[in-house]
């Protein structure tokens, strides 16, 4: 694991109870997320049920897609995290792995979730996480993903932050819509749909992206 993986996954370790106290019920009150999880669930549910949120944190997601007749499970890097997840959302199955590395056969699922865990790629990671995620995804699943709208510059997560108390420093990464677009095209994807929400006093827009893995079931 290189230093940055390792700065990020104990970051993490350390935010995962904070995660747990603090995102309680933000899903309920965000109706554009809810409403791109909703048209994810339905359009992949015509593939299949089988779903993973890669970067799942607190595994705050999972529920909620369960809800919509997927059967989702949760990977994430930081052992913590999944910790916390399998304690707050039980009846779940959750691995720690790597996004570059998913413990999933080839084209074993009908879909993904990337919930704002794409923004902490370094640009020297993101061709092989994007083809990872088109591996597991067989032809026809689908992927959506949260995203904060930028142009590629890394963000020092330091004191100056909203968890900047907690003594913890790692590196974000804040994509445009067309490199997130180009990327996923790259990879073997093509554009569904994509919207964004308007800045949020520092913070940069919110963007989503849903995206269909292209291909054929005999290819």
């Amino acid at each position: 694991m290189d230093a940055s993986t390792e700065e990020l996954r104990d970051a993490h370790n350390v935010l995962s109870e904070w995660y747990a106290e603090n995102l309680v019920g933000v899903l309920e009150s965000m109706p554009v997320e809810r409403a791109m999880l909703d048209l994810f669930a339905e359009l992949t549910s015509a593939v299949g049920a089988e779903v993973a949120d890669v970067g799942c944190g607190t595994g705050r997601l999972l529920p909620y897609l369960a809800g919509r007749g997927l059967s989702p499970r949760g990977v994430d890097l930081s052992p913590g995290m999944v910790e916390v997840a399998r304690r707050e959302h039980p009846g779940f199955e959750y691995d720690v792995a790597d996004l570059r590395e998913l413990p999933f056969g080839d084209a074993s699922l009908a879909g993904v979730v990337c919930w704002y865990s794409l923004i902490f790629l370094a640009p020297d990671a993101r061709v092989r996480a994007f083809a990872e995620l088109a591996r597991v995804v067989r032809p026809g699943g689908y992927l959506v993903a949260a995203f904060k709208h930028g142009d590629g510059t890394g963000h020092r997560n330091g004191p100056g932050s909203r968890v900047g108390s907690l003594g913890i420093d790692f590196d974000r990464y804040w994509l445009s819509a067309r490199e997130m677009e180009d990327r996923f095209t790259a990879a073997g994807f093509a554009l569904v749909f994509q919207g964004s929400t308007p800045p949020e006093e520092a913070e940069p827009p919110y963007g989503y992206m849903l995206v269909r893995r292209t291909g054929s079931a005999n290819a």
